[in-house]
């Protein structure tokens, strides 16, 4: 079984205002229901979770009046202190139907424009490995510094790159590797690969989409707006 957890409860305080981001309406239907239309309707995905406040759980039914989307549907997961918290949320629900050989599918609610071809690269790379991450090669040259104000010295951006989601992982290791960071260092974590990397789990890297971008300033709300909603 492949399930998309969907991490939908963030705040999009960078853009402001009284919504958050994932439910701002673009082209007559939330942000968020661009990715999960997507989910619902691609078949190597079988069940969706997804991570979301009490306050918009009936706003995301209510547009997702979908008959593939409800045969998925398995249930709600509430957000955490944290993003990692809120997937771990999620994973504790989907111990209830998952099997360790599982795949978790991890999206953000708040990328829209993700493909049929991302998620079928995504779902066929993990076969051998632990996981999968789509990435993006560092365009721009890349340089380190240990106090914020000068130059300490040169990256190689042809080995640095920047990660996107969707994310894909065993389920069993994966889920493991969050509960070994507990108590804390579970609040440290940035980015969902972090605790799969750090429990040694083999992660493959593919080839990710620059149109799958994250909404998260007003200018990515802009540039979602000018897709047209597609």
């Amino acid at each position: 079984m492949n399930t998309a957890l969907i991490l939908s409860g963030g705040t999009g305080s960078r853009i402001g205002g009284n919504i958050p981001k994932q439910y701002i309406e673009i082209c007559g239907k939330p942000i968020i229901c661009y990715c999960l239309e997507t989910i619902a309707s691609n078949e190597m995905i079988d069940a969706i979770q997804i991570a979301a406040d009490i306050a918009w759980q009936d706003f995301i039914l209510g547009h997702m009046k979908d008959t593939v989307f409800e045969q998925k549907f398995k249930g709600f997961s509430l957000p955490g202190a944290n993003r990692q918290l809120s997937i771990w949320n999620g994973l504790e629900e989907m111990k209830k139907f998952a099997s360790d050989q599982d795949l978790v599918f991890i999206h953000d609610a708040a990328r829209p424009l993700l493909s049929h071809d991302l998620i079928r690269q995504c779902i066929e790379a993990a076969d051998g490995y632990d996981g999968v991450l789509p990435v993006l090669p560092m365009k721009d040259t890349v340089y380190m510094s240990e106090d914020g104000e000068k130059i300490t010295s040169l990256l190689n951006r042809s080995q640095i790159f920047a990660g996107q989601a969707p994310e894909v992982f065993a389920f069993g290791a994966y889920y493991m590797a969050n509960q070994a960071l507990f108590p804390e260092k579970i609040l440290k974590i940035n980015g969902s690969t972090e605790p799969a990397i750090m429990a040694g789990m083999k992660v493959k890297m593919i080839p990710g989409d620059e149109r799958n971008f994250k909404v998260t300033t007003r200018e990515d709300l802009k540039r979602f707006e000018e897709h047209g909603g597609l």
